[in-house]
């Protein structure tokens, strides 16, 4: 089943503008061809929706300038146009591209609007947006997404939400593109696929990271689901940098220049390409609450650049890799590190600020009588060590791992001590999830946590130290980003299921699929579906549901767990 027709809404896009027309496909599918749309080769969004409003985002190419504007209107052939223009404008000129980004007021709650723009006498594709809903509503559907690597693959998954996903919204969790230069992360086949990073070395500058939103844009899976309906999106790392935190990062070096004129670069490229508002003064706080309807409150975090510790390495570990994993003094040496090491008091992700309003949004939700309570969150939030690979690893496989590599070699052997997976996620900052938990608990909310980031799917249980359920992790694998053991796949070994059998608090672990969670909120259930993709190394794809999962909202304090019902 080829996946390059056009749908009636994407057939819309390109058919809006005087003349213009989405370019024909290349003689090879798998072959990435930007699109050409005039002045407008990076479609069009939106994002940021309240009742009553929402920010319209386009690129001009090549603008000579003249009039630009927006039109709403309530339907698709601009016969009923209720905002036009606008006063809140930024346009951004930087030849030969310009952004334009325009706040669309005075719309009416929980209704969906046609907006195209206009450059003179040309216009651009056409975009469907949606309002966030008020008062009674029987039921909402989000695309959640993350990793979206533009080298790894072709964007299948975008292009299958945007025609079948039938979403009401799109939250998008970080890594909506990576930094590196050709040659390095997952740029292996970009070559045959035509999609070598631009420019073509690692980003630093605030050019660079515009030239990368540019490529990204240019694709027309992605503009397909812009198009399709309003995003609210954050950003993760890769944004700026690996494994980035409030004072640098992974993948930033002195030869880079400061690490502040790097980010500050990094985010001004990111809200001059994205359709999401203005911060009102730092940058970096882009953090927020959505009301949707009397169903649900999502609160979107920031867990990279406003409080975040530099996580902690494995070099701090407390004993050899290969120290004996029966004597007790080595494992209370490993206890201690875990917890006064990793998991020291002062360390933070969010910080005391943003917990506290996590805790009010949700005490207030609750108050209200809404049955969920949604935290978009970046990183995995439940407990999980890696499984015991000097036992659980097939003894073939871990000599192949380890036959030219002293890291994997010392890596294997301290999964003996049930090391945490990944301390850059919330494992590595225990007691700030701690903290997190006991403001939940004070507010007497449940939650669900949609998460991104591990390129992988998960079904996870939200359990604090003393055993009480906090609510449910639901976990999207990537669009692209290869999955964390893509690099020793072998056959007979599931990763996923080592994970479920080391991991109490893991119902669900899928390393192998790409994909999105399309998550439908009704008062009686929330459903979520993992939908996953055969192929992105081909625009030939067949789709599907890898699992589904249905929530009940919690009774009588009770939290209930996800249950799998596909």
């Amino acid at each position: 089943m080829t996946k390059t027709n056009l749908t009636r809404r994407t057939a819309l896009i390109g058919a809006a503008g005087a003349g213009l027309a989405v370019s024909a496909c290349s003689q090879s599918p798998d072959v990435f061809q930007p699109v050409e749309n005039g002045h407008f080769n990076h479609g069009v969004a939106s994002g940021d929706p309240d009742q009553s409003s929402v920010m319209l985002w386009t690129a001009l190419t090549n603008d000579g300038g003249g009039y630009r504007g927006v039109e709403v209107a309530r339907d698709e052939a601009f016969t009923d146009i209720v905002f036009e223009q606008g006063e809140e404008i930024t346009y951004v000129m930087m030849q030969p591209l310009g952004t334009l980004k325009i706040l669309a007021t005075g719309l009416e709650p929980g209704t969906s609007y046609f907006y195209r723009f206009r450059l003179n006498d040309q216009y651009s594709p056409v975009g469907v947006t949606r309002t966030l809903p008020e008062g009674a509503l029987d039921q909402y559907r989000i695309g959640v997404f993350s990793c979206s690597n533009f080298p790894a693959g072709h964007f299948n998954v975008y292009r299958e939400a945007a025609e079948n996903g039938e979403l009401d919204l799109v939250v998008h969790l970080g890594d909506y593109l990576y930094e590196y230069a050709p040659g390095q992360y997952a740029t292996e086949n970009s070559d045959a696929m035509n999609r070598v990073p631009v420019p073509a070395h690692e980003i630093v500058s605030y050019e660079d990271y515009v030239g990368r939103h540019a490529q990204y844009k240019s694709d027309p899976d992605l503009q397909a689901l812009h198009a399709a309906a309003p995003w609210i999106i954050s950003w993760d790392d890769h944004e700026t940098a690996n494994n980035s935190w409030r004072e640098g990062a992974q993948n930033h070096n002195e030869g880079e220049g400061s690490w502040e004129d790097r980010r500050n670069a990094a985010l001004r490229a990111w809200y001059d390409w994205q359709p999401a508002r203005e911060p009102a003064d730092d940058l970096r706080e882009h953090r927020g609450t959505y009301e949707i309807g009397d169903l649900a409150t999502l609160c979107l975090l920031e867990s990279r650049l406003t409080a975040r510790d530099q996580e902690i390495g494995l070099d701090t570990f407390p004993i050899p890799s290969d120290a004996d994993d029966t004597d007790p003094a080595n494992l209370e040496a490993v206890a201690a590190w875990k917890r006064d090491v990793v998991g020291a008091e002062d360390r933070t992700l969010l910080g005391a600020d943003q917990i506290a309003d996590i805790g009010a949004a949700c005490a207030a939700s609750k108050a209200a009588g809404k049955p969920w309570r949604i935290l978009a969150n970046q990183v995995i939030m439940a407990r999980v060590n890696f499984p015991n690979f000097a036992t659980e690893m097939p003894g073939w496989l871990r000599w192949w791992a380890t036959r030219d590599s002293e890291f994997a070699r010392q890596f294997i052997m301290r999964t003996r001590f049930g090391i945490p997976f990944n301390l850059d996620m919330w494992d590595g900052y225990s007691a700030e999830r701690d903290r997190l938990y006991a403001a939940l608990r004070a507010a007497e909310a449940d939650i669900i946590t949609i998460t991104g980031d591990v390129h992988s799917f998960w079904a996870n249980d939200l359990v604090d130290g003393e055993g009480n359920r906090i609510g449910t992790e639901l976990v999207g694998a990537s669009v692209t980003s290869p999955s964390p053991f893509s690099g020793f796949k072998a056959p007979g070994v599931d990763y996923g299921q080592m994970m479920i059998d080391a991991n109490p608090d893991v119902g669900h672990c899928n390393m192998e699929d790409h994909g999105y969670i399309r998550l439908t909120l009704t008062r009686d259930a929330a459903d979520a579906e993992f939908i996953k993709v055969s192929d992105i190394l081909t625009r030939d794809y067949r789709a599907g549901v890898e699992s589904a999962w249905r929530i009940h909202p919690a009774e009588g304090g009770d939290v209930a767990a996800a249950e799998r019902v596909s």
